[in-house]
């Protein structure tokens, strides 16, 4: 059973990991290994270099399954937060979509005229475009953004509001695809390759749209933040 109230800096970090497993890909976009043995959150967090209110208010955040503005965006590190959007990218566009491919190259047969096949490749490859073009756009031009408002350099005439509004769900090529495999791949013996590489693209679908909450819930207001200060 996952844990309803807010986790605190006292909890012990394996208490977060065994309470909620899916908080692994949180520790590892800031950068926290495990071996941590008995340590709290807060002693972790200060030994890694990592700000400990940053990390709780996402973690809490995604505990909460919910769409509401944390009450304490003023005191979240906007570059601890913007290390872990970066690291959150360089998971999804380095590991998880190239080991989701390979997976599905594995799992389909692809050595003949199989048009199904192919499609679902082609699908697949279309949906990890939109999101590495998503996520360039971030990488380029809102991080940029918001480290030159941290400094006080030129931004261009750049407001988070334009990346709000671009800031749509990359989900209708994904849907296509799973639709494609649960209806219309023809099943051929064992599938325990098709539906696990089926597994890791719900997973995926999910950990992105988790993804996305944190940037549209915690990061952008945070940058909103900064514009009013800054004005």
């Amino acid at each position: 059973m996952y844990k309803t109230s807010k986790y605190t800096p006292a909890d012990k970090m394996s208490y977060l990991i065994c309470d909620n497993y899916t908080l692994l890909q949180v520790m590892s976009r800031f950068d926290l290994s495990l071996g941590f043995g008995d340590k709290t959150v807060q002693e972790v967090c200060r030994e890694n270099g990592v700000d400990c209110r940053t990390f709780l208010a996402v973690v809490n955040f995604m505990i909460e399954d919910s769409d509401r503005m944390e009450d304490d965006v003023k005191d979240i590190s906007m570059p601890s937060l913007m290390s872990y959007l970066k690291q959150a990218h360089h998971y999804f566009l380095d590991f998880c979509l190239p080991t989701i491919r390979r997976k599905l190259i594995e799992a389909i047969d692809c050595s003949t005229e199989n048009e199904v096949a192919f499609l679902i490749l082609k699908f697949f490859d279309q949906y990890a475009g939109e999101v590495r073009k998503h996520m360039d756009y971030e990488d380029v031009n809102v991080f940029t953004y918001v480290e030159n408002l941290m400094t006080g350099r030129e931004t261009g005439g750049f407001r988070i509001s334009q990346f709000a509004r671009r800031h749509d769900q990359i989900d209708a090529t994904l849907t296509e695809l799973k639709n494609i495999i649960i209806k219309y791949y023809p099943a051929k013996g064992n599938n325990h390759l098709l539906n696990a590489v089926l597994f890791d693209i719900f997973s995926c679908e999910q950990d992105l749209a988790s993804h996305c909450r944190v940037e549209d819930y915690l990061f952008v207001p945070a940058v909103r933040r900064l514009e009013k200060e800054g004005k």
